[in-house]
Protein backbone atom coordinates (compact mmCIF):
# COMPACT_ATOMS: atom_id res chain seq x y z
CA UNK A 1 0.00 0.00 0.00
CA UNK A 2 3.11 2.39 0.95
CA UNK A 3 4.55 1.73 -2.98
CA UNK A 4 0.95 2.63 -4.53
CA UNK A 5 0.74 6.12 -2.43
CA UNK A 6 4.40 6.86 -3.16
CA UNK A 7 3.94 6.21 -6.86
CA UNK A 8 0.67 8.38 -6.94
CA UNK A 9 2.63 10.90 -4.78
CA UNK A 10 5.48 10.85 -7.26
CA UNK A 11 2.80 11.65 -9.99
CA UNK A 12 1.41 14.39 -8.27
CA UNK A 13 4.81 15.60 -7.52
CA UNK A 14 5.70 15.72 -11.36
CA UNK A 15 2.27 17.23 -11.98
CA UNK A 16 3.20 20.48 -10.05
CA UNK A 17 6.47 20.46 -10.70
CA UNK A 18 5.16 20.63 -14.83
CA UNK A 19 2.58 23.17 -13.47
CA UNK A 20 5.69 25.64 -12.63
CA UNK A 21 7.58 25.26 -15.41
CA UNK A 22 4.57 25.99 -18.15
CA UNK A 23 3.98 29.43 -16.09
CA UNK A 24 7.69 29.72 -15.96
CA UNK A 25 7.46 28.76 -19.85
CA UNK A 26 5.11 32.02 -20.50
CA UNK A 27 7.27 34.70 -18.53
CA UNK A 28 9.55 37.08 -19.57
CA UNK A 29 12.84 37.19 -16.80
CA UNK A 30 11.06 40.66 -15.33
CA UNK A 31 8.15 38.57 -14.67
CA UNK A 32 9.87 36.42 -12.82
CA UNK A 33 10.50 39.51 -9.99
CA UNK A 34 6.98 41.27 -10.24
CA UNK A 35 5.36 41.49 -6.85
CA UNK A 36 1.63 42.64 -6.85
CA UNK A 37 2.89 44.97 -3.23
CA UNK A 38 5.43 44.95 -1.51
CA UNK A 39 4.07 42.64 1.00
CA UNK A 40 3.42 39.97 -1.62
CA UNK A 41 5.84 36.94 -2.83
CA UNK A 42 7.36 37.14 -6.30
CA UNK A 43 7.71 33.93 -8.31
CA UNK A 44 11.65 34.18 -7.28
CA UNK A 45 10.85 34.47 -3.50
CA UNK A 46 8.02 31.64 -3.63
CA UNK A 47 10.99 29.29 -5.77
CA UNK A 48 13.81 29.95 -3.16
CA UNK A 49 11.31 29.26 -0.20
CA UNK A 50 10.00 26.04 -1.65
CA UNK A 51 14.24 24.95 -2.90
CA UNK A 52 15.06 25.53 0.86
CA UNK A 53 11.94 23.59 2.34
CA UNK A 54 12.70 20.91 -0.47
CA UNK A 55 16.71 20.86 0.52
CA UNK A 56 15.41 20.30 4.02
CA UNK A 57 12.77 18.36 4.19
CA UNK A 58 14.60 15.50 1.63
CA UNK A 59 18.25 16.30 2.40
CA UNK A 60 18.85 13.02 4.96
CA UNK A 61 15.14 12.27 4.59
CA UNK A 62 15.20 8.80 6.87
CA UNK A 63 17.81 9.80 9.31
CA UNK A 64 17.87 13.90 10.27
CA UNK A 65 14.84 15.82 11.24
CA UNK A 66 13.31 17.39 8.21
CA UNK A 67 14.00 20.95 9.56
CA UNK A 68 17.42 21.43 9.07
CA UNK A 69 20.21 23.19 11.12
CA UNK A 70 21.41 24.88 9.00
CA UNK A 71 18.09 26.26 6.68
CA UNK A 72 17.20 29.64 7.32
CA UNK A 73 13.36 29.74 6.26
CA UNK A 74 13.33 33.58 7.09
CA UNK A 75 15.61 34.36 4.14
CA UNK A 76 13.89 32.49 2.14
CA UNK A 77 11.50 35.42 1.08
CA UNK A 78 14.04 37.54 0.66
CA UNK A 79 15.18 38.87 -2.43
CA UNK A 80 18.26 36.82 -2.89
CA UNK A 81 17.29 35.35 -6.34
CA UNK A 82 18.59 37.89 -9.56
CA UNK A 83 18.39 35.84 -12.42
CA UNK A 84 15.98 33.97 -14.38
CA UNK A 85 18.52 31.72 -14.32
CA UNK A 86 19.22 31.30 -11.09
CA UNK A 87 15.31 31.17 -10.31
CA UNK A 88 15.27 28.09 -12.85
CA UNK A 89 18.50 26.65 -11.13
CA UNK A 90 16.80 26.53 -7.87
CA UNK A 91 13.67 24.74 -9.27
CA UNK A 92 15.39 22.03 -10.43
CA UNK A 93 18.25 21.28 -7.58
CA UNK A 94 14.58 21.56 -5.35
CA UNK A 95 12.72 18.79 -7.01
CA UNK A 96 15.82 16.67 -7.69
CA UNK A 97 16.11 16.79 -4.39
CA UNK A 98 12.66 15.83 -3.61
CA UNK A 99 12.63 13.05 -6.36
CA UNK A 100 15.77 11.41 -5.04
CA UNK A 101 14.70 10.94 -1.63
CA UNK A 102 11.36 9.44 -2.84
CA UNK A 103 13.51 6.86 -4.55
CA UNK A 104 15.11 5.46 -1.43
CA UNK A 105 11.43 4.67 -0.49
CA UNK A 106 9.95 1.35 -0.68
CA UNK A 107 7.30 -1.01 1.26
CA UNK A 108 10.25 -1.58 3.98
CA UNK A 109 9.17 1.99 5.26
CA UNK A 110 5.70 1.74 6.09
CA UNK A 111 6.16 1.57 9.56
CA UNK A 112 9.21 3.84 9.62
CA UNK A 113 8.71 7.66 11.32
CA UNK A 114 10.73 10.41 10.57
CA UNK A 115 10.88 13.84 12.19
CA UNK A 116 9.93 17.53 11.15
CA UNK A 117 10.36 19.90 13.36
CA UNK A 118 10.92 17.32 16.19
CA UNK A 119 7.42 16.66 15.22
CA UNK A 120 6.90 12.95 14.57
CA UNK A 121 5.18 11.73 11.11
CA UNK A 122 4.78 8.34 9.17
CA UNK A 123 6.48 8.20 5.57
CA UNK A 124 2.59 8.82 4.18
CA UNK A 125 2.21 11.93 6.58
CA UNK A 126 5.59 13.39 6.03
CA UNK A 127 4.87 12.91 2.03
CA UNK A 128 1.55 14.13 2.40
CA UNK A 129 2.51 17.08 3.82
CA UNK A 130 4.79 18.23 1.45
CA UNK A 131 2.35 17.31 -1.44
CA UNK A 132 -0.23 19.82 -0.19
CA UNK A 133 2.55 22.42 0.80
CA UNK A 134 4.39 22.64 -2.48
CA UNK A 135 1.03 22.67 -4.42
CA UNK A 136 -0.24 25.35 -2.15
CA UNK A 137 2.48 27.65 -3.75
CA UNK A 138 2.65 25.96 -7.12
CA UNK A 139 -0.78 27.29 -7.39
CA UNK A 140 0.49 30.70 -6.10
CA UNK A 141 3.08 30.77 -9.31
CA UNK A 142 0.36 30.16 -11.51
CA UNK A 143 -1.45 32.56 -9.89
CA UNK A 144 0.98 34.94 -10.41
CA UNK A 145 1.81 34.26 -13.58
CA UNK A 146 -1.17 34.52 -14.80
CA UNK A 147 -2.22 37.52 -13.67
CA UNK A 148 0.99 39.06 -14.73
CA UNK A 149 0.42 37.41 -18.31
CA UNK A 150 -3.33 39.02 -18.31
CA UNK A 151 -4.99 38.35 -21.93
CA UNK A 152 -2.02 36.62 -23.43
CA UNK A 153 -2.01 33.79 -20.70
CA UNK A 154 -2.53 29.92 -22.07
CA UNK A 155 -4.77 27.68 -19.74
CA UNK A 156 -2.90 25.11 -17.79
CA UNK A 157 -5.99 23.35 -17.48
CA UNK A 158 -9.50 23.12 -18.96
CA UNK A 159 -10.16 26.20 -20.87
CA UNK A 160 -12.85 28.64 -19.85
CA UNK A 161 -16.34 27.20 -21.90
CA UNK A 162 -14.70 23.79 -22.54
CA UNK A 163 -15.46 22.10 -19.54
CA UNK A 164 -18.35 20.31 -21.51
CA UNK A 165 -16.27 18.75 -24.34
CA UNK A 166 -13.97 18.01 -22.02
CA UNK A 167 -15.98 15.97 -19.67
CA UNK A 168 -17.41 14.17 -22.81
CA UNK A 169 -14.14 12.61 -24.02
CA UNK A 170 -13.66 11.63 -20.33
CA UNK A 171 -17.23 9.53 -20.47
CA UNK A 172 -16.61 8.63 -23.94
CA UNK A 173 -13.83 6.47 -22.61
CA UNK A 174 -16.49 4.24 -20.26
CA UNK A 175 -14.75 3.78 -16.88
CA UNK A 176 -10.98 3.85 -16.51
CA UNK A 177 -7.82 3.97 -14.48
CA UNK A 178 -5.25 6.52 -14.68
CA UNK A 179 -4.54 10.19 -13.44
CA UNK A 180 -7.02 13.57 -13.39
CA UNK A 181 -4.12 15.23 -15.17
CA UNK A 182 -3.53 12.78 -17.82
CA UNK A 183 -5.82 14.13 -20.36
CA UNK A 184 -4.63 18.15 -19.64
CA UNK A 185 -2.28 20.04 -22.24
Amino acid sequence: MLLQYLNTALRDFKHYKTLGEKTFSQLEEDDFFWQFNAESNSIAILVNHLHGNMRSRWTDFLSTDGEKPWRNRDQEFEKKLQTKEAVLDHWETGWLCVFNALETLDETHTNTRVLIRNQEHSILEAVNRQVAHYAYHVGQIVFIGRMVQGRNWKTLSIAKGASKKFNQQKFSKGKHSGSFTEDLK
